[in-house]
């Protein structure tokens, strides 16, 4: 049995391709504490000049997910163009940094031009005034710029949205120099925990015992497990609502703002807060994937005959109560961080 040993313990002080990142309600929650710190305010003036009518951000917090035609049920002629506009969107809510490196550096391994740090840049750029070929290469309208900061500023405070692990065949933790080693035979990206599951059934809901099915892989009995991701994603922010007794939005929102959480002040031009943000991501991100065991390595092929690799693990203890309270933590400074975004965009 392989640990991936980083030296840190998860601690408090915390799809994706596949999934949801903070599920719904962890998107719609950022988006309402944000809601209710603008009103009243020039920024919050500014928000609702670029929103539909009965729309808030709120209720968009999620339309980057939906945009991608797989959450929501069908897209709406404003998601179709913006996709056919922009192609590698599903890129844009995340960035794969090894774990080890001490900050996000662009164009570093796992990193794009089109990453969540990138898209963020630009979108914070289109909505400052500062609207070029330059700064703006995806050609963001501002209401497009504020789509995407109200849904990405979500993904950028889920750990697993920002660092990632590398193994290598024998299973171990490797921090690979360049992009070109991650070549998918000796060194292996596990899709920011999409790929690294886990059979632990206390992570598991009744929703997941519904919707994943055993798949048989090559030369192995049929198995069930959860990608560690969608677990960050979706089961923890359910753990929170569990924990602080709500069961609404605004129930979690009323608990979140009195609990009046602390968090550092970003400092600087306000396009430079994403790759803070995303430093301090892989700090937590690094402390998510401490000690998780790695049981067995197997290869499956999906229904389009592509083969790839998926890891089982195990958590170690402790886990599910940790990675918990990193994210009532991570939710509430993203609520904060969204309004203090905007008011020092629109003062």
């Amino acid at each position: 049995m392989k640990k991936l040993k980083f030296g840190l313990v998860l601690c408090a002080a915390l799809l994706s391709l596949n999934a949801q990142a903070s599920g719904d309600e962890g998107h719609k929650t950022i988006g309402a504490i944000a809601d209710r710190l603008l009103i009243g305010t020039n920024a919050g003036a500014r928000v609702k000049a670029l929103l539909q009518p009965g729309e808030s951000l709120q209720s968009i917090s999620i339309w980057a997910d939906c945009a991608k035609g797989t959450f929501c049920g069908p897209q709406t002629s404003e998601m179709i163009a913006f996709t056919i506009q922009n192609p590698a969107h599903a890129a844009y809510h995340y960035t794969n940094t090894p774990v080890d490196n001490k900050s996000y550096v662009a164009g570093g391994v796992g990193t794009t031009d089109h990453d969540i740090v990138q898209t963020l840049k630009q979108a914070i750029a289109v909505l400052q005034g500062n609207d070029n070929e330059k700064t703006n290469p995806h050609r963001f309208t501002p209401r497009q710029a504020l789509l995407m900061i109200a849904h990405l500023l979500g993904d950028i405070h889920q750990p697993l949205h920002v660092g990632a692990i590398y193994l290598n065949q024998d299973n171990q933790f490797i921090t690979p120099a360049t992009q070109a080693q991650v070549d998918g035979v000796n060194v292996f990206d596990v899709q920011g925990g999409n790929n690294l599951l886990i059979e632990d059934q206390a992570t598991w809901t009744a929703r997941d015992l519904k919707n994943f099915k055993p798949e048989a892989s090559n030369g192995n009995a049929a198995r069930v497990g959860k990608p560690l991701h969608l677990y960050w994603d979706v089961t923890v922010v359910e753990n929170v609502m569990r924990d602080l007794g709500v069961k609404s939005v605004s129930e979690l929102t009323d608990k979140l703002i009195s609990a009046q959480t602390a968090h550092a002040a970003n400092k600087g031009d306000p396009v430079s807060w994403p790759e803070q943000w995303a430093t301090e991501g892989l700090y937590l991100a690094k402390s998510a994937y401490t000690n998780i065991a790695i049981v067995d390595k197997v290869k499956v092929t999906n229904r389009r005959g592509v083969e790839y690799a998926n890891w089982y693990s195990k958590l170690p203890p402790n886990y599910i109560q940790e990675s918990t309270e990193v994210t009532r933590k991570q939710l509430a400074v993203a609520g904060h961080r969204l309004a203090a975004l905007l008011k020092s965009i629109w003062p």
